[in-house]
C-alpha cells in the first residue's frame, strides 16, 4: 500500500542521514526520536489494518492522510538538502513552504508560516544544529525554518497516530466477536461452474495420486494464481465417478482468508454425517468428525487455503487410517504447499494455444461450428488472455451473449483487460484482488510497483530489485542487506503466483520475470487509487502535482511529456518507455531516472544537478564526461551510464560512499587511481563495477573497494606493462563474479600473474592467444566456483586434463573457440556437480571424454559448430547411457551445418 511505502521511505531518509559518512544536513536529535517513534507506530498499525473501503473505488482517507503527511516530511528534508548542496538563497524560505503546501492541507502551512513569525523567540535553538557563532543570519533563518517545518509535520503525524491507535483498539474488540460467520463463505467455483478444458493430463495425474501409491493419509496441494483453474479441477475430481466409487466419504469446505475452524469443522461434520452440530464446540465437533472418519476411506477438499495455521488446528481431527485417505488443498501460495507436503503438490500451468482456443470456442459457441469470419479476431482475443482460464471464460461468456459482428469483436480485442476485469459485476477483478488483499503490508508496494513496467514486458530482476531499494519502500531487517530483502520479497511474490518467472539464469536464479496482464491491470488500478504512481496521459487528474512516481508510456510525444511535467515539480521517480524523452529540467527532487533504453541522449549538466538522485540509468551524448560535481549526489546508489567512447571518471568518484552499483553499458570507462594518503576517500559500499577499462589494480585501489562482489574489467595492450596488477584480485575477499577480458598484445606472464579470491562463484575469461594450462590449475582449486566461461584461450600442450578433486562446485561450464584444444581428459571424480556443458566452435577437439556420461548431476550438453567426430563420440556416450539406465538423464542439443542429419537427431527431448 502507498501509505506503508511512504512511511518506510521517510524512515529510510532519516536513517541514511544519521549513518552517512558525510551527511548533507543534520536533524535535531529529539525530532529524529519523535519521528522514528511515530513512523514505527503507524507502520505497525498498517501491518494489521483492514481498510473499511478496500473494495471501493476511492482510496482510504486515513491511508491518504498518512501518505500526504509522510510526503510532507520528505519534502521538507529533501528541500533542505537541495538548499544546502545547491544554495539558492533568494528561494530558500519559499521553497520550504511550497514543499509542505504541495503535500499537506493548507491549514498546516498557515500554522507553519505563523510559527516563522516567532523566529526570535527560538533563536536559542541554533546550538541543536552545531552551527558556529559566525553563521550568517540567512543561514540561521534557514535552520530555524527547517526545524519549524519538521516540527509542524511531526504534530500532524501525531494527530494521525492518535486516530490510528483508536481505530486499532476498536478493531481489536471487534475481532473477538466477528468470526462467528467466517468460514461459511462460498467458493467462487460454487457460484460459477466452468468446463474443464486442457487439463486432462493433470486430472489423470491427480486421479493416480488419489487411488494409487501410499496407503497412509496424504495431503495433495493444488497451486497456481487466481483464476487458473485450481477449484475447477478439484470440483471435477470431487464429482468424478471413480472418486465416488473409491472413497467411502467425500466432503468439501472452503477455508478462505478469514477462516473459522469451528464453522469449517461444522460444515464437514454436516456433509459426512448429516448432523448440523450447531450447538457443539470446536473440540466436540473435531472429536465427532474424528470418530466418524475412523475406519473409513475419505477424501476431503479444503478449498482456498491461505495460511498453514488453519491446517495445524484441524489436522488432528483427520485420522490416518492407512487405507488411502486423501486431503486435497487448493491454494494460491506455493510456499504453503511446501509447508503441507514436500513433494506431492500439483502446480497448475497456463493453457497452451490449442487448449485456450478449445475452451474459448466451447464457451462462446458450445458444440456449434466457429464462424469462419470471426476466427482470426477470435484467436487474437484468445492470445491476449495469456492462457488464463478465468479470463477466457469471462470474455467468452460476454461474447456468447453479444452480437456476432467483426466490429464488436475488434472492440473487445482492443480493450480486453478492462472488459475482462469489469464484466459481470467485476467478478474477475474481485477474484484476483483477493491475492492483493491478502498480501502483507511490506509486499504491497512491491506488487504495485510491477505495474510501472510495460504490458508483457520481460523485467530484469537485478534492475527491478535495485529500483525497489532506491525507491526506499523496503523495510530494513536486522543483519540483512536491502538487496537480500528485495530478493526474498521477489521470491515471495513468485510463490504467491503474483509474478511469473520468465527466464532462469544458468544457475537457477530468476533472471527475468513478467506479470500477467490481468494482474498488471489490478496493480495499475490499485496504484492509481492510492496515488502510488501516475501513467502519463492526455488528461491530467486532480492532484497531479502530488504524484511522486511518473511512468512515461511508449506512445508519449515530446509535447505531451513537456506539458505534463510542468505540473509535477515534486515528482521523485521517472520510468521512461517512450523512444524519445525530452531533457528533464528543473526537477530538484529526482530520486530515480530510468531512460537509458530510450534513443534520447542527455547532457551531464542537466542530470547531475539533482543532488537527491539514488538511481540513474541514462544514455549520454558523445563527448560525455561524468562531472566532478557527482560527489554532491550524496545518496547515489546505482549509476548506469550508456555512452560513446571511453571517458574517464573524475577523481571525485572515489568519494561516492553510498554508491553500490556502477555500470557502463555499450562502452567503457577509465577509472582514475584513488588519491594516495586519503584513507577516508573510498567506495566502501560498492558491490558492482562493470565496464571499466585498464583498471590499475594495486594495494591502494583494492583497499578502496573492500565489498566489491561483481567486477567486469577489460585490459588493452597499452597497459600490459602492469604485469602484477591482476595478482591483487585475491585481495577482494568478497568478490563473487569476475569477468575479465584481455586483448592480444603481451606474453603469458600477464595472465599467469592472476590470483583469484576463494570467494569467487562465477568466472568468465576472454584471453585470446594466452595459454590456459597453468591458470586452469588455479581456477580448478576454487572451492565455491559454480560457473566458468573460457573464451579464445590456447593450450600449449594441445589438451586439457582435469584431475580428481578439481572444480568441486562447478555447475556450468562453457568453452568458446579455444581453437587448438585437441584432447580433453577427466580423471577420477572431478566435476561432481556439473549440470550444464556448452561447447562452441571447438573444431580441433576430436572426442568427448567418456567420463562425462558418468556425472550423475548432468542435465544438458550443447554443441555448436564442433567437429563431426566430436558429435560421434557424444552419440556413443548417449548410447552407453541408454544401455545402462534407459533414457539418459541429460538433454543433448547439437547445432552444426556440417554434421549429418543422423547426428543432428541426437538432440534429446
Amino acid at each position: 500500500m502507498a501509505a506503508y511505502a511512504a512511511l518506510v521511505s521517510v524512515m529510510h531518509i532519516i536513517h541514511t542521514i544519521g549513518h552517512h559518512h558525510s551527511p548533507p544536513i543534520s536533524i535535531d536529535k529529539q525530532q529524529v526520536e519523535s519521528l522514528t517513534q511515530i513512523l514505527t507506530s503507524l507502520q505497525e498499525f498498517l501491518e494489521g489494518y483492514k481498510s473499511p473501503v478496500a473494495d471501493g473505488d476511492e482510496a482510504d482517507p486515513l491511508e491518504m492522510r498518512i501518505v500526504d503527511t509522510a510526503h510532507a516530511v520528505e519534502d521538507v528534508i529533501e528541500s533542505h538538502i537541495v538548499d544546502k548542496l545547491q544554495p539558492r538563497r533568494s528561494k530558500r524560505i519559499a521553497d520550504a513552504a511550497s514543499a509542505a503546501e504541495d503535500a499537506i492541507e493548507s491549514h498546516i502551512v498557515d500554522k507553519l508560516q505563523a510559527r516563522r513569525s516567532k523566529l526570535a523567540k527560538i533563536s536559542c535553538f541554533f546550538n541543536c544544529f552545531g552551527d558556529s557563532k559566525n553563521d550568517s543570519s540567512n543561514h540561521d533563518d534557514e535552520q530555524i525554518n527547517f526545524y519549524q517545518d519538521v516540527q509542524q509535520v511531526i504534530e500532524e503525524m501525531n494527530v494521525i497516530k492518535k486516530e490510528a491507535m483508536e481505530i486499532a483498539a476498536e478493531a481489536q474488540l471487534q475481532r473477538k466477536v466477528s468470526l462467528t460467520h467466517a468460514g461459511s463463505l462460498i467458493s467462487s467455483s460454487n457460484v460459477k461452474e466452468s468446463m474443464m478444458v486442457g487439463f486432462d493430463d493433470v486430472l489423470l495425474q491427480l486421479l493416480d495420486k488419489l487411488t494409487g501409491g501410499h496407503r497412509n493419509r496424504q495431503i495433495i496441494p493444488i497451486t497456481g494464481m487466481g483464476g487458473i483453474g485450481k477449484t475447477t479441477l478439484a470440483r471435477h475430481i470431487f464429482e468424478h465417478a471413480l472418486v465416488k466409487e473409491y472413497f467411502d466419504i467425500r466432503a468439501w469446505t472452503t477455508i478462505s482468508q478469514t477462516y473459522n475452524v469451528r464453522e469449517t469443522l461444522r460444515q464437514v461434520v454436516h456433509q459426512v454425517s448429516g448432523n448440523l452440530g450447531s450447538d457443539l464446540s470446536e473440540e466436540d465437533l473435531g472429536e465427532k468428525l474424528y470418530k466418524y472418519l475412523c475406519g473409513r476411506r475419505y477424501i476431503i477438499i479444503l478449498d482456498d487455503m491461505w495460511s498453514i495455521e488453519v491446517w495445524e488446528k484441524m489436522m488432528v481431527f483427520f485420522p490416518n487410517n492407512n487405507d488411502g485417505s486423501r486431503i486435497i488443498v487448493t491454494t494460491r501460495l506455493s510456499n504453503l504447499a511446501t509447508e503441507l507436503t514436500n513433494s506431492n503438490s500439483i502446480g497448475m500451468r497456463f493453457l497452451d494455444d490449442v487448449c485456450s482456443w478449445n475452451l474459448f470456442s466451447k464457451t462462446v459457441f458450445g458444440d456449434e461450428v466457429f464462424p469462419l469470419q470471426l476466427e482470426k479476431i477470435g484467436k487474437k482475443i484468445v492470445g491476449k488472455c495469456k492462457g488464463l482460464p478465468l479470463s477466457i471464460v469471462v470474455i467468452g461468456g460476454l461474447l456468447a451473449k453479444s452480437e456476432l459482428t467483426l466490429e464488436y469483436w475488434e472492440h473487445v480485442e482492443e480493450n480486453i483487460s478492462s472488459i475482462v476485469n469489469y464484466e459481470n459485476d467485476e467478478y474477475c477483478l474481485r477474484v484476483l484482488k483477493l491475492s492483493y488483499d491478502h498480501l502483507p503490508a511490506y509486499l504491497k508496494p512491491c506488487f504495485l510497483y510491477m505495474g510501472m513496467f510495460g504490458e508483457d514486458e520481460k523485467i530484469g530482476v537485478s534492475e527491478l530489485m535495485r529500483l525497489w531499494v532506491c525507491e526506499g519502500f523496503l523495510k530494513p531487517i536486522i543483519n540483512k542487506s536491502l538487496e537480500t530483502i528485495a530478493n526474498e520479497y521477489l521470491k515471495e511474490l513468485v510463490d504467491r503466483n503474483l509474478i511469473l518467472v520468465h527466464k532462469l539464469g544458468k544457475l537457477g536464479n530468476i533472471k527475468y520475470c513478467k506479470m500477467h496482464d490481468l494482474l498488471r491491470d489490478l496493480s495499475f488500478q490499485e496504484a492509481k487509487k492510492q496515488r502510488f504512481y501516475y501513467v502519463l496521459g492526455k488528461h491530467y487528474p486532480r492532484g497531479i502535482n502530488r504524484q511522486r512516481r511518473i511512468v512515461i508510456p511508449e506512445s508519449s510525444s515530446d509535447k505531451t511529456i513537456r506539458n505534463a511535467l510542468k505540473t509535477m515539480s515534486r515528482a521523485r521517480s521517472f520510468i521512461c518507455h517512450a523512444d524519445s524523452v525530452p531533457q528533464l529540467l528543473g526537477f530538484r527532487f529526482f530520486r530515480t531516472l530510468t531512460t537509458y533504453r530510450c534513443s534520447s541522449e542527455y547532457s551531464e549538466e542537466n542530470v547531475f544537478q539533482s543532488v537527491n538522485l539514488r538511481y540513474l540509468s541514462a544514455r549520454f551524448r558523445e563527448g560525455f564526461q561524468i562531472p566532478s560535481s557527482i560527489s554532491l549526489l550524496w545518496n547515489l546508489h546505482t549509476l548506469i551510464v550508456s555512452c560513446w567512447g571511453a571517458p574517464t571518471a573524475p577523481l571525485e568518484i572515489w568519494k561516492m560512499h553510498q554508491l553500490k552499483h556502477f555500470e557502463i553499458v555499450g562502452g567503457e570507462m577509465y577509472l582514475p587511481d584513488p588519491p594516495s594518503g586519503h584513507s577516508d576517500v573510498m567506495m566502501e559500499n560498492l558491490e558492482t563495477l562493470y565496464g571499466v577499462i585498464d583498471f590499475n589494480l594495486n594495494e591502494e585501489a583494492v583497499k578502496r573497494i573492500p565489498n566489491i562482489k561483481k567486477l567486469f574489467i577489460r585490459y588493452h595492450d597499452k597497459v600490459m606493462d602492469r604485469v602484477k596488477c591482476l595478482s591483487y584480485l585475491q585481495c577482494l575477499s568478497k568478490l563473487e563474479s569476475l569477468t575479465c577480458s584481455i586483448d592480444d598484445g603481451s606474453d603469458d606472464e600477464y595472465l599467469q600473474s592472476i590470483s583469484f579470491p576463494h570467494s569467487l562463484k562465477k568466472l568468465s575469461l576472454e584471453c585470446e592467444k594466452f595459454h590456459l594450462e597453468e591458470i586452469l590449475e588455479k581456477i580448478g582449486s576454487l572451492p565455491l566456483l559454480e560457473k566458468l566461461t573460457l573464451i579464445d584461450g590456447q593450450f600449449a600442450t594441445r589438451g586439457w586434463e582435469i584431475v580428481e578433486g578439481q572444480f568441486p562446485s562447478l555447475r556450468y561450464l562453457k568453452l568458446w573457440e579455444c581453437a587448438d584444444m585437441e584432447c580433453w581428459t577427466l580423471e577420477g571424480s572431478c566435476l561432481p556437480r556439473l549440470e550444464q556443458l556448452h561447447i562452441w566452435g571447438m573444431r580441433a577437439l576430436e572426442e568427448f571424454p567418456s567420463e562425462i556420461g558418468e556425472i550423475a548431476t548432468l542435465k544438458s550438453i550443447e554443441l555448436y559448430r564442433c567437429s563431426e567426430s566430436m558429435v560421434v563420440s557424444l552419440k556413443k556416450i548417449v548410447e552407453e547411457q541408454e544401455e545402462l539406465q534407459g533414457d539418459p538423464s541429460f538433454h543433448v542439443l547439437v547445432r552444426s551445418r556440417k554434421v549429418s542429419q543422423e547426428l543432428q537427431s541426437l538432440a534429446t527431448p
